[in-house]
């Protein structure tokens, strides 16, 4: 997995681009970024996590990859002067900061960023082009696996449990099944107890790398 920007950036300079503009609360499902506006400005995730995604012709979503804390996210829109390629949807709840483009290109500039970001955004590029390709090949829980193993590695809290927000019709328009597919992909994960369904929407996950051994054995 490519890593975050702030490895990219460093702590210092990722701390002085935050302290630009207080930070802001995003609930669970909001969205950040929509795909189609012009890239007025960069988010940078201070805490919380985020879902990349499609949205195609006919209105249906496919997921490119999840974003956790130390991201910029929208920062291609901002420095090719292009409309944003995708959206961004909080799968949790977010603490972000929130850029202005002539505020984000001018730390570029300042600080020498150009090169190591646009090498960053071509290593996604690739990494989302993988995603693509194995949610369009791979089986239903396969990709329903691989989809909570990366929505887990971007959460904010760990522990023995996650939980991941997303309703299971969400969770099937992210990896473009149907929603009786995704039901019964959760149901044996379920009934093996390594994962729960929330009284208000969403999963807990308990045991994901029993889910991930079983899902590799439904080819």
């Amino acid at each position: 997995m490519c890593q975050p920007h702030l490895s990219v950036i460093g702590q210092q300079l990722w701390s002085r681009l935050s302290g630009l503009t207080p930070v802001r609360v995003r609930p669970a499902r909001s969205v950040l970024l929509r795909q189609g506006d012009p890239g007025t400005h960069v988010i940078l995730l201070a805490s919380g996590s985020a879902l990349i995604t499609l949205t195609g012709s006919h209105g249906e979503r496919t997921l490119l990859a999840v974003r956790g804390a130390g991201e910029l996210l929208g920062e291609l829109a901002v420095l090719d002067e292009q409309p944003r390629t995708a959206s961004v949807i909080a799968a949790e709840d977010c603490r972000v900061h929130i850029v202005p483009r002539g505020d984000f290109l001018a730390f570029v500039d300042r600080h020498a960023l150009l090169a190591p970001l646009l090498h960053h955004a071509i290593t996604r590029v690739r990494e989302a082009e993988a995603v693509r390709l194995e949610m369009a090949t791979a089986p239903v829980p396969m990709r329903l696996a691989s989809a909570l193993g990366r929505l887990l590695q971007a959460a904010s809290t760990a522990g023995a449990e996650c939980l991941v927000r997303l309703t299971q019709t969400e969770l099937s328009e992210m990896i473009g099944a149907s929603r009786n597919a995704v039901g019964s992909a959760l149901r044996p994960w379920r009934e093996q107890g390594w994962l729960a369904t929330e009284a208000g929407g969403g999963l807990s996950i308990r045991d994901y790398p029993s889910i991930q051994a079983h899902a590799h054995t439904q080819r």
